[in-house]
Formats: structure tokens, C-alpha cells, sequence
């Protein structure tokens, strides 16, 4: 089956304050996208080179990761000036050309903002550090005295994210806390100048032109550091979402933060939107996307089910049922550039279960063990991203995984740049393997990457996932998205969906209708099941003898009765 489909004319963006509602949203890391001078990186202008490949696949928008000046102790979460571009991906004014080149090509801008914390290179961290212990400058990060007789002990005996002690000595007596790298230090929200600040910045791009933020680590902004500090037991034992109870996670004062950041976004018309990244319990999800907050949330269930039709359905109850009491949307992803790519998840063995960590024993053994079905996770990927496209809501898509690509599992040790894998070696190697520069050619020193080679090492085999493979191959996972996404703009208009029972019974089987007679029917089984009658639109497995095979998705249009 070929891509009959095609953009045409570039598209007008519409002044409509619902396009996030059933966007599908294409996540770009930057430095591994496009390279546009050859120097290893990608840049700004190797992503606007590549704006014609966006707007023929179909994609509504584009979420746009860290792009702001940093030392990538963070892979660029780690931002130096929240206001401006690192000069080794542009300019402020390649950034302009970048936003009115994707909104003439119907394609809006989300842009990741980082507001939990800074780089240790930041203005104002460089002042503190500068600065004597009570300051204002110090304020504006969280200060805490050292323990011990003379005061060289932590705090506290918390570990971040990716290893290590959180809290980090400056000489002077004072640690100050990092959730995450050291190089991260963690901003002081009851600051009034922070919360003002990022006020600032939010204005300062959308009047660029963004039409949307995702919100890194949305649910870590407040924090309660009232002494005695917990012990890092009984953090660990206290579950996050226990109504605000939290001293560092999802804590009730973000409300009032985000209702601030809410009023800024309605200032624009259309309103600019949001998206949290905020890993709580779900039954939580609703602070983040209710309309006087954020408005919308990730949703990571799906990304950490298992490969099964009832845990399947569950999920997609509980949601769509969630949203009705927050007026959002949903946020259907599974994989981003933090998890092992679900092409590589699904190919695990099944025991292995699917939380989106899936893998991190796999990727220690460089890929070779536990042994991985690379055809078994590509068809299963295709199938689940294929019924996700189908669900109501917004999908979220990884640069890449329209490839079909897999995790890089065999990246070596001195090629590796994520900060996991330095805090904590011989135990978690990192997140590099998803971020492997994208091969655009069959042939090339990095695959029509960038002229000089990549700054991650790609696999001797990437050609043959690379764009121009893919689209010689009529049945690629390429063309597969392209002709799905395409036909998800004509059929996608609301949130209704009705569950339809397949005549076989089989519990492997999930079958929906969407408004207008569109149905999409998924048999996470191993053996071939019945079509339903109908035109078949797109099908993400060749049919056996007229049958939908296992691991597979079919969007068809109902006979008219």
C-alpha cells in the first residue's frame, strides 16, 4: 500500500483554542535531529531544513526539547539563559526562521521550559556562590547548613535522581540541593523574584511565536524543607500523591504557582497551552490539567503496560473517563527521549513487564541479554502505536520511532554522555540509546545526519532504517505513520469512543468505534482473527488469507447499513 496521501498547499494555522485537544505532537531532540554544519550536533537549522519531511507526515506539532545555552551535563537540561539559544544549535534568529517556517507549514511549536532548576552556570548561581549565607541570591535556590560537628555533613542523607547524594558542599559550611545533577541546582519556588521571573520568560517566547510549553518535572517545583529533614527511608516509603504530603513531590502550593503561569497563557489569543511532565499517581493527573492550571498532563500509563488487550483497556477506560472531570485531554505516548524505545520494550521477553525502565538490565548487557525478538517488538510497536493514533486525545510522538527505530543498547563506554550513567556505573547506563542521531540516508559518514560523523555513535546498520530506505519501501513504518496520521486529521474529531465485541470472543481482541463509523480493531494475540466487514484504511501487518494476524492494528470504515 502506497502513501496516496499528501500534504498539499502549506496549511493556515487556524486561530482555534482547541488545536491541542486531538493534536499529534512530534517531540524533536535537537541535538539528534538534523545537522545542519556538519559539526556532530544538531542545530536549528537542520530542523528547518528538515520542516517539508514534518509537514508530509502529518504531524500538527512540534515539541521542541532543551535548546537553550548549557554545559549538557543534562543533555541540555541543564540550562544556562532560559532566554536565549545555545550558539552550538543557532541563533535567537535562526529560532525566528525555525517558528515561521514550521507555521507556514501548519505546524505549531511547543517548547520544553525547565523550571525545577537551573545549570550551576546560570547568572544567578554564579551570584550565589558569590554571595554570603541569608542572601538574596542565595534565596533563590535552596541553601541548607551542613551537619556534623563542623558542619561537613549533608543535611540530609537524600539521593537524586541519578545517583549520589542530592545535596552538594560549596566550601563555605552550605550544601545546596539538586534533585538531579549537581550541575543542577534546584531553584527555591517560594522565592518571589523565581516565580516572577519565569513569568518573564514564558512571555518572552510566546511572544516569539510558541504556541505551547512542556513542563519538565512539573510536579517538583515546591518544597517543603522545615526541619528535621527526613531520612531518604522514609521518603522512599512515603507515595507520592498522598494528598500533598510530599516534602519534594507534587505538593498542593504548585496550584497557586501554575494558576499564575495559566494567567500568562490566557493573555494570547489563541490562549498558549501546556502540557505537564509530572509522574504521579493518576488519580493526581487532574491538578496538572485542569483548566485553571496547566490544562493538560501526561498521560504514561499506556507506556507502562504490558503488551496486553485487558491492561489495555483498562487504562484507555480510566482515562478517557479522567478527563470528563478536568475538561482536558489525553496525552497517548510511548517513548520520549528518558525510556528505552518501545520497539526494543515490546521485544522482550514477556515476563520482563513494560514500565517504561524496561530494558535497563538488557542495555547493561550491551543488548545481548536477555535475548530480544527485534521483529516481534517492531510489529508489536506498530500495532500499539497504530491503536494510539486511533484513541481520542493527543498523541505524542518520539523522533524516530516513525522509523521504526530501535534502542541502541551497544553505545560504548566512552561515548556516553548521560549523567545516570556516570553517578551510577555498573548499575544504569543511561538514556543515551534513545538518542542516537536519526539516519536521513541509506549511505554517509552519519547517514545524512551532518557531514562530520555524530556526536552519539550510530549502528554500522542505520541506513537501512533511514529515511530514504524507508520511503522506497511501500509498507515501511514510515509510510505506515504517514498514511495514519494523515487519515487521523480527517477522522479525529472528539472524544467519543464505543467498545464493539468481536464475534470470536477472543480476549486477545480490542475493537472500537469512533464517530462517523471509523473503527479500529487490535489482536494482541498470536493467532489471525476475523475482519470486521468494512473498508479497510490502513492496516499496520500484511493480512493473512483476508485475517488480521497477531500483534497487529486495522483502521476500517463501517459498511453503511
Amino acid at each position: 500500500m502506497t502513501n496516496t496521501l499528501s500534504p498539499g498547499a502549506p496549511a493556515v494555522l487556524a486561530n482555534d483554542p482547541d488545536w491541542w485537544r486531538q493534536a499529534a505532537v512530534y517531540q524533536i531532540y535537537p541535538r539528534s535531529f538534523a545537522d545542519a554544519n556538519g559539526d556532530g550536533i544538531g542545530d536549528l537549522r537542520g530542523i528547518t531544513s528538515r520542516i517539508p519531511y514534518l509537514a508530509e507526515l502529518g504531524i500538527d506539532a512540534v515539541w521542541l526539547s532543551p535548546f537553550y545555552p548549557s554545559a549538557l551535563a543534562d543533555g541540555g537540561y541543564d540550562v544556562d539563559d532560559y532566554r536565549d539559544v545555545d550558539p552550538k544549535l543557532g541563533t535567537l534568529a535562526d529560532f525566528d526562521e525555525m517558528v515561521g517556517a514550521l507555521h507556514a507549514a501548519g505546524i505549531r511549536l511547543i517548547v520544553d521550559i525547565v523550571p525545577n532548576h537551573s545549570s550551576n552556570r546560570h547568572v544567578w548561581f554564579q551570584e550565589a556562590l558569590a554571595s554570603p549565607r541569608g542572601s538574596t541570591a542565595r534565596d533563590r535556590y535552596l541553601f541548607r547548613d551542613g551537619e556534623g560537628a563542623d558542619g561537613t555533613e549533608p543535611p540530609s542523607d537524600w539521593q537524586s535522581m541519578f545517583g549520589g547524594s542530592a545535596w552538594e558542599p560549596v566550601g563555605d559550611g552550605q550544601f545546596y540541593l539538586h534533585l538531579f545533577a549537581p550541575e543542577q541546582p534546584d531553584f527555591n519556588w517560594a522565592d518571589r523574584e523565581v516565580r516572577d521571573d519565569f513569568l518573564t520568560t514564558l512571555r518572552f517566547w510566546a511572544d516569539r511565536g510558541v504556541d505551547g510549553f512542556r513542563v519538565d518535572v512539573a510536579h517538583a517545583l515546591a518544597k517543603d524543607l522545615t526541619y528535621p529533614l527526613r531520612s531518604h527511608a522514609e521518603l522512599e516509603e512515603l507515595k507520592i500523591g498522598a494528598e500533598g504530603s510530599h516534602p519534594l513531590w507534587d505538593r498542593e502550593e504548585l496550584d497557586e504557582i501554575y494558576a499564575e503561569w495559566r494567567a500568562v497563557f490566557d493573555e494570547y489569543d489563541p490562549p498558549r497551552i501546556a502540557v505537564a511532565e509530572a509522574w504521579v499517581e493518576p488519580t493526581r493527573r487532574h491538578r496538572y490539567a485542569k483548566p485553571t492550571s496547566l490544562g493538560q498532563a501526561f498521560n504514561f500509563d499506556l507506556l507502562r503496560a504490558d503488551f496486553d488487550a485487558d491492561g489495555f483497556r483498562a487504562i484507555i477506560d480510566h482515562n478517557i473517563q479522567s478527563v470528563t472531570v478536568t475538561g482536558s485531554s489525553n496525552t497517548w505516548v510511548f517513548s520520549n527521549h528518558d525510556v528505552v524505545r518501545h520497539a526494543s520494550r515490546y521485544g522482550l521477553p514477556d515476563d520482563r513487564g513494560n514500565d517504561g525502565q524496561t530494558g535497563r538490565d538488557w542495555l547493561l548487557s550491551g543488548g545481548v541479554s536477555p535475548a530480544i525478538d527485534v521483529e516481534l517488538g517492531l510489529r508489536r510497536a506498530r500495532a500499539a502505536s497504530l491503536l494510539m493514533l486511533a484513541l481520542p486525545g493527543s498523541a505524542y510522538l518520539f523522533q524516530g520511532e516513525e522509523l521504526g527505530l530501535a534502542e541502541v543498547a551497544d553505545i560504548p563506554d566512552a561515548a556516553r554522555q548521560d549523567p545516570t550513567f556516570f553517578r551510577s556505573p555498573g548499575r544504569d547506563v543511561g538514556r543515551d540509546g534513545c538518542r542516537v542521531p536519526l539516519p536521513w540516508t541509506t549511505t554517509g559518514s552519519s547517514f545524512g545526519f551532518g557531514a562530520d560523523g555524530a556526536h552519539l555513535p550510530q549502528p554500522a546498520d542505520w541506513g537501512s532504517f533511514s529515511v530514504e530506505a524507508a520511503e522506497a519501501e511501500p509498507d515501511s513504518t514510515l509510510n505506515l505513520y504517514r498514511r495514519a496520521l494523515w487519515l487521523r486529521r480527517d477522522l479525529q474529531d472528539s472524544e467519543e469512543l464505543t467498545w464493539l465485541s468481536h464475534p470470536s470472543g477472543s480476549d486477545d481482541v480490542l475493537w472500537f468505534e469512533r464517530p462517523g463509523g471509523w473503527q479500529s480493531i487490535t489482536n494482541f494475540g498470536s493467532a489471525a482473527v476475523d475482519l470486521p466487514e468494512g473498508e479497510v484504511l490502513v492496516m499496520s501487518a500484511p493480512p493473512v488469507e483476508g485475517r488480521l494476524p497477531g500483534a497487529a492494528t486495522a483502521w476500517l470504515r463501517r459498511s453503511a447499513r
